[in-house]
């Protein structure tokens, strides 16, 4: 038998944490081989053009140089992804790859690029989506501009029809900004040849799903001959997996014929990595007599730069609240992905979510303006229930639901959403202090809002596990899952403990290695508690069967391990999911914010971020999941932005100086509530929690600011400069 649940709830300590506090951790760039070069980029000077002729001679003649790799040296047609060649003739914003030299020293390097000759034919650029989807726009992909030739373009009912009904209709258009995830640390790969056997260690998420397959396409290689390790990662936030990378380091060493370590600076970090890509948004919604609402109509532009990625699917989930948020029988989505001369956009936290909750969620605040409700009751009026959306289920019975869903008659697995609203209501003081809009006086004013979200919960991927129980109690768990600085390697070592009834101490948790774990899903979409935590689960259940078998079932988990003749190993792997529900998470944010009308500084007073993740694992980590969330996208509404030279392509912003990023002193400290119940379909009853918290936070702070000045602000970062306009534009004093 095993112990009663004692280890769920707990604030174990974190996995690791004394490797990284003391430094002894391993990152990819700590990492040397012997005999290892180091390997730096050419970089394109343009931000679209072609090369005619480019000559290495030089660089190959410096001392210490061992090898230059160009797209000469790449099999023709090959792909990382649709749209991205190892290296391409054809370039197609300032910083893509050109070239890279693999020498001696960084230094041997970088004077090596500067003898390499380029000749370039210099084209047209266009920097803005609406340019490049002109008819005379210039081509970026021989496709054309427009991201998979068409619009996505998803509905539910008919919201052409409801908003020709609806008695009152509000509409609006938001911005967003393009910016870095400015992780600390910067990515880095290290590849090393063996024959023709490769090994990759790298900073990354997905050394199964998309890593090894990658780099044995591009190679030529079976994927069995190639090994991919992420020792620790310095802040994942979604976007290291993308770009050339890995392929260039590999081919680079293959072509010296030693190992080559290539590490991004800081400014390549901003303008090579991928960033979150800039968004256009028009949304519509009509609402009946009584104020609910009828019909909901989103239409997103994303800005996606040069190389799409993951961008399509960032566009998609712009839609997510506006399709599921609020219960709507029509409801429509509309995406359309660019490509433009702009740094290639990518994966971050939160993808489109925080995009579109945003203009959601304002346009929300002013309905209930408008009709003269409170907010907050008109939210609690109108959110998605647990039942969730009116309408007939389209996926065949059977079938796994989509945890993006845009069907009705599906209900949730779990939906805490109206505990959230009312409990994060009840700590800031809703009914006590808040104010009519636009009610105070005076130069600087304050002002409490409030926004909602929901996210996908990480149904419909793949992952394997493996629990190894020793006759002393020791315990291996082999899952080929990233941890990318959310804490899921406690999160699942905690998991398998509970299950086997074992300490916590006695689990040793073998991740993020091709060689070493079965295959697993790409760490994101918050998927992992979900999927991989089920799998360590059911791979612990197996384990301990099979000891209860030996033991005839008696005993604590000791005492059964003591009695094996030798290691068992219990094995599971699943696809995550429900075939009769959806698996969301839920927020609600409230803030307060002052704001001082005659410089327009927005300074945050309080935030409580209330949500429901389900039953959670350790209390102390997950609050720091929510408030770091928080924070970090306080600083994305406030200030950070890349921002492009429309001319040049040039990125003017691309170190700490200029593109300020948030401190410890700029925001408060963030409240965090956890509300709702658990999950049946989860782990103990867990759900998401690593990136709902960035969805509310664009909105919350517009609410708030509405609240105080009675003007929402519908462009993000809301920098001072932005703000005067509003309140200008508003008619504030």
């Amino acid at each position: 038998m095993t112990q009663s649940p004692t280890l769920i709830g707990q604030s174990l300590p974190r996995v690791g944490l004394d490797a990284k506090v003391a430094g002894s951790a391993d990152y990819t760039a700590d990492l040397k081989r012997a005999g290892m070069l180091y390997g730096r980029i050419l970089r394109s000077p343009h931000p679209h053009a072609r090369i005619v002729r480019i000559d290495t001679s030089r660089a190959l003649a410096l001392a210490g140089v061992h090898a230059v790799v160009t797209y000469e040296d790449v099999v023709p047609d090959v792909r990382i992804d649709a749209d991205l060649a190892p290296l391409d003739r054809t370039l197609r914003f300032v910083g893509d790859e050109v070239a890279v030299v693999a020498a001696e020293s960084e230094s041997v390097a970088e004077d090596a690029l500067a003898l390499i000759e380029v000749e370039y034919e210099v084209l047209a650029p266009v920097f803005d989506s609406h340019d490049a989807l002109a008819q005379d726009a210039p081509k970026l992909h021989i496709s054309g501009n427009l991201v998979g030739g068409s619009v996505l373009d998803v509905m539910r009912g008919n919201t052409d029809t409801g908003l020709a009904g609806a008695a009152r209709v509000f509409e609006g258009r938001f911005h967003t900004q393009m910016h870095g995830p400015v992780g600390m640390e910067t990515r880095a790969a290290l590849a090393e040849w063996d024959g023709d056997n490769l090994t990759v260690w790298k900073t990354s998420r997905a050394v199964h799903a998309v890593d090894r397959n990658t780099l044995a396409r591009v190679l030529g290689v079976a994927p069995e001959k190639v090994r991919v390790i992420c020792t620790t990662m310095g802040g994942g936030f979604g976007n290291k997996d993308e770009g050339r990378l890995a392929s260039l380091t590999a081919l680079a060493a293959r072509k010296a014929g030693r190992p080559v370590r290539i590490e991004y600076s800081r400014v390549e970090e901003f303008i090579a990595g991928r960033n979150r890509q800039e968004s256009d948004i028009d949304l519509r919604i009509g609402v009946a007599a009584d104020g609910s609402p009828v019909a909901i109509d989103m239409q997103a532009t994303m800005n996606a730069g040069a190389y799409v990625a993951s961008g399509m699917g960032v566009t998609r989930r712009i839609g997510q609240g506006a399709l599921y948020l609020y219960t709507c029988e029509n409801a429509r989505f509309r995406g359309t992905t660019v490509y433009t001369n702009r740094p290639a956009g990518g994966s971050f936290r939160g993808l489109g979510a925080p995009l579109g909750h945003f203009a959601l969620e304002v346009t929300i605040d002013q309905i209930a303006h408008a009709l003269g409700v409170d907010p907050m009751d008109y939210r609690l009026a109108h959110h998605v229930t647990l039942v969730g959306q009116p309408g007939q289920r389209t996926t065949p019975l059977g079938e796994l639901v989509p945890d993006q869903p845009v069907e009705g008659g599906v209900p949730f697995s779990s939906n805490g959403l109206r505990e959230c609203i009312l409990q994060g209501a009840q700590a800031i003081g809703w009914r006590a202090r808040r104010q009519a809009n636009g009610g105070a006086s005076g130069d600087v004013v304050r002002g409490i809002g409030m926004a909602l979200g929901n996210y996908k919960g990480g149904g419909n991927v793949n992952s394997s596990a493996e629990v190894t129980v020793a006759p002393d109690g020791r315990v291996r768990v082999a899952v080929g899952i990233v941890d990318v600085g959310q804490g899921s390697e406690t999160i699942l070592a905690t998991i398998v403990a509970e299950t086997l009834g074992a300490p916590v101490a006695n689990i040793e948790m073998i991740l993020a290695d091709t060689a070493t774990t079965p295959p697993a899903h790409t760490t994101a979409g918050s998927t992992t508690t979900m999927t991989s935590g089920n799998a360590v689960k059911q791979a612990a259940e197996d384990a301990l069967r099979q000891m209860r078998e030996v033991s005839a079932g008696a005993g604590d988990f000791s005492s059964m391990a003591a009695g094996l003749t030798g290691e068992v190993t219990g094995a599971a792997s699943l696809t995550s999911g429900s075939t009769e529900a959806v698996i969301n998470s839920f927020a609600a944010h409230f803030a307060e914010v002052e704001v001082d009308k005659l410089t327009g500084r927005i300074r945050v007073l309080r935030y409580v971020a209330a949500h429901d993740s389900g039953r959670i694992i350790n209390p102390r980590m997950a609050e720091n999941q929510v408030s770091g969330g928080v924070l970090q996208f306080l600083g994305i509404a406030m200030r950070e932005e890349l921002l492009i030279d429309k001319h040049s392509g040039v990125t003017l912003n691309p170190g700490f100086l200029e593109h300020k990023s948030t401190s410890i002193v700029d925001f408060p400290a963030i409240e965090v509530l956890f509300c709702g119940e658990p999950d049946p379909l989860g782990p103990f009853g867990a759900k998401a929690l690593g990136e709902p918290p960035v969805v509310p936070v664009f909105a919350a702070i517009s609410n708030a600011f509405a609240n105080a000045t009675g003007v929402w602000l519908h462009e993000v970062p809301f920098t001072p400069a932005r703000v005067l306009a509003a309140l200008k534009a508003g008619g504030a004093s």
